[in-house]
C-alpha cells in the first residue's frame, strides 16, 4: 500500500523492454578432420595414371617377376647346400633309413621355408625401394615371381640333389653303405607359398608405414554457397530497443512526481 505523494515507480530495465544479445549460431572451424562437406558439393576427381603411365607399370611388374624368378635358382642352389642329407643304407634286399629317429627330412623342409621367408623379405624391401608409390601391377608381379621363383627353386634343389632312384643308387653304393637319400619337400604348400606371401605381408607393412599418402579430396562448393570458415551470418534474432522513457534511470535522477 502506498502513502500518499510517493512517486509511482518505473519499469526497470530487466522487465521484458530490453533482451539479452543472442549468441550466433555455432561455426565450425575450416581445418577440422571431421567437417560434413558443404551441402551441394561434390569432391574433385584427382589426377588419374593415363595410358603411357600404365603400360610402364606393366613393364616393371614384368621385370619384377622375371628377376625374381631368375632368384629362384639361388634359393634352391641355398637350399642344396644347407639342408641336412638323410642318410640310407641297403642290405641288397632293401633300403632302409640309417637313423629311424632322425629329423633330417623334416629339416630339409624347415630350411626351405626359412630361405623363402628371407628371400621374400628381401624382394619385398626391393621392390619398395624401387617404386615406392607402388601399384596393383608391381605387387601382382612381386607376388607371382615369389611364387615361380619358389618353384624353380624346389626343382634347381631336386635335380642337383642325390639321385631320386633310391634303388639304383642302393646297388651304386654296395651293401652297408651309407647314402644320402633325394632332397625333398614334404609340406609342398606350405614351402612353395611362404616366399609370395611374406613379400606381400612386407610390402604392404613398407607401404603403410613409409609410402606417400594420398591427397585429401578438394570439394567444389557451389555458386553462390557460403564457405567454411567465413563471417558469421546473420542472427537468427535481432535485440529489442528499449522504449524512450522505459530503461533505468540516470544517477541522481529520480521518477518524476505526479
Amino acid at each position: 500500500m502506498r502513502r500518499s505523494g510517493e512517486a509511482t515507480p518505473g519499469p526497470a530495465w530487466h522487465d521484458g523492454t530490453v533482451t539479452a544479445p543472442l549468441t550466433p549460431p555455432h561455426q565450425p572451424r575450416p581445418n577440422d578432420p571431421w567437417q560434413a562437406p558443404p551441402s551441394g558439393s561434390h569432391a574433385v576427381p584427382g589426377e588419374q595414371p593415363d595410358a603411357a603411365e600404365r603400360r610402364a607399370e606393366l613393364r616393371q611388374g614384368g621385370v619384377i617377376a622375371a628377376v625374381l624368378t631368375v632368384a629362384g635358382v639361388v634359393l634352391g642352389l641355398l637350399w642344396l647346400w644347407l639342408a641336412p642329407r638323410v642318410p640310407l643304407v641297403s642290405d641288397d634286399t632293401a633300403v632302409f633309413l640309417k637313423n629311424s629317429e632322425g629329423e633330417e627330412a623334416m629339416g630339409a623342409d624347415g630350411t626351405f621355408v626359412l630361405l623363402a621367408l628371407a628371400f621374400g623379405l628381401v624382394s619385398a624391401a626391393a621392390v619398395f625401394l624401387f617404386r615406392r608409390r607402388g601399384g596393383i601391377p608391381l605387387v601382382a608381379g612381386l607376388a607371382l615371381g615369389g611364387l615361380l621363383g619358389s618353384l624353380l627353386a624346389w626343382g634347381v634343389g631336386s635335380w642337383f640333389g642325390p639321385t631320386s632312384d633310391v634303388v639304383a643308387h642302393a646297388k651304386e653304393a654296395g651293401k652297408g653303405v651309407t647314402f644320402d637319400a633325394p632332397l625333398e619337400l614334404h609340406a609342398v604348400g606350405a614351402a612353395i607359398l611362404a616366399w609370395p606371401i611374406a613379400a606381400m605381408i612386407v610390402h604392404l607393412g613398407l607401404t603403410a608405414l613409409f609410402g606417400p599418402r594420398d591427397p585429401e579430396p578438394e570439394w567444389e562448393v557451389p555458386y553462390g554457397a557460403p564457405r567454411a570458415g567465413t563471417a558469421f551470418g546473420p542472427a537468427t534474432g535481432t535485440a529489442h530497443e528499449p522504449e524512450a522513457g522505459g530503461g533505468r534511470p540516470a544517477h541522481g535522477q529520480g521518477p518524476a512526481r505526479p
